[in-house]
């Protein structure tokens, strides 16, 4: 029993330095111009072929380390939910999208590579649709989402799917050039991680919030646009 104990921690252990390294190099360089191969050497791995006998195919590897973030990012949701339960306010829901991403981000301190990672993944079509499946796995995002739609029930389907979609890569690339900031040791526009979601905060309130154009049928059935208000 002590035998496969120790064999269990240490694969624990492998897989934690596969993910660290993994992540890392995947933030600076890009998913696809990083080799498994790559990936076991920076994890201190002699086994090249370690990265598949513990992930799989790079994409396994990519869902791991999404699903490894997600999982914390989704406790610090949960509290906020509880929080902000039964609110009306646009920006409180907005800041449950938020507030969890940058306090995951800050109590990792610095380095993190968790954003620059996010904002590589979403350059992808495959591997966005995973960053943004596993998220949207998450009972408390899909209920925030629902407290979004409460909020704003005038807004068309269309539209909601699109600002969210727009929220997504807002989030992914603020948090991305913040990330980087810190880890050059250059200026950033907010003093904290907290003062940088409230920065984001703000600007995404105004997307959610901005009137929407009616799109309207010109000569021979073009589709042209007229700017209407939602209020």
């Amino acid at each position: 029993m002590a035998t496969v104990t120790v064999r269990t921690e240490r694969a624990d252990a492998t897989r934690e330095q596969i993910l660290t390294a993994a992540e890392r190099l995947f933030a600076e360089h890009g998913v696809f111009a990083v080799s498994n191969r790559q990936v076991s050497e920076a994890a201190g791995q002699g086994n090249n072929a370690a990265v598949g006998y513990h992930f799989g195919t790079k994409t396994d590897l990519v869902r791991a380390i999404v699903r490894k973030h997600i999982e914390r990012i989704e406790r610090i949701r949960r509290r906020m939910l509880a929080e902000t339960a039964g609110s009306g306010e646009v920006r409180d829901w907005v800041a449950c999208l938020v507030r969890p991403v940058t306090e995951h981000l800050a109590e990792m301190g610095s380095p993190t590579w968790f954003a620059r990672f996010g904002a590589q993944v979403m350059t992808d079509p495959v591997l966005r649709d995973i960053m943004i499946d596993d998220a949207l796995s998450s009972p408390a995002l899909v209920e925030i989402l629902g407290e979004l739609k409460r909020c704003l029930p005038e807004l068309p389907p269309d539209v909601r799917a699109e600002r969210r979609d727009m929220t997504s890569h807002l989030m992914a690339h603020v948090c991305a050039e913040r990330e980087r900031a810190l880890a050059e040791d250059t200026p950033t526009p907010r003093a904290s991680w907290h003062d940088a979601a409230t920065g984001l905060i703000d600007a995404t309130v105004g997307l959610w919030t901005a009137p929407v154009t009616a799109p309207i049928m010109g000569p021979g059935g073009r589709t042209t646009s007229r700017k209407g208000s939602r209020r």
